[in-house]
């Protein structure tokens, strides 16, 4: 079952940010994950409530993920995903 898929303001912000072509990986790569699971994704060690990061390319995108939803809540690049 495919889960639902919330931005908070940063993260659409972040994405507007993003050339055209990446931010439409990083959009491609948050719906596989929340349609199968699928994807370069870990957990953040030492950060509470547990945050995941998705890993597309330069770019990092944090999220919660709970049973039946995603809450992203930011893209950034790489050198500024985890300051």
């Amino acid at each position: 079952m495919r889960k639902a898929i919330t931005f908070r303001d940063e993260a659409k912000r972040d994405l507007r940010l993003i050339d055209r072509e990446n931010a439409m990986r990083i959009l491609y790569a948050i719906n596989r994950f929340a349609a199968s699971g699928e994807g370069d994704v870990k957990r953040l060690q030492d950060v509470n409530p547990p945050e995941l990061r998705l890993r597309v390319g330069d770019y990092r995108g944090r999220f919660y993920d709970s049973e039946e939803a995603i809450l992203v809540l930011a893209v950034k690049h790489r050198r500024e995903a985890y300051r």
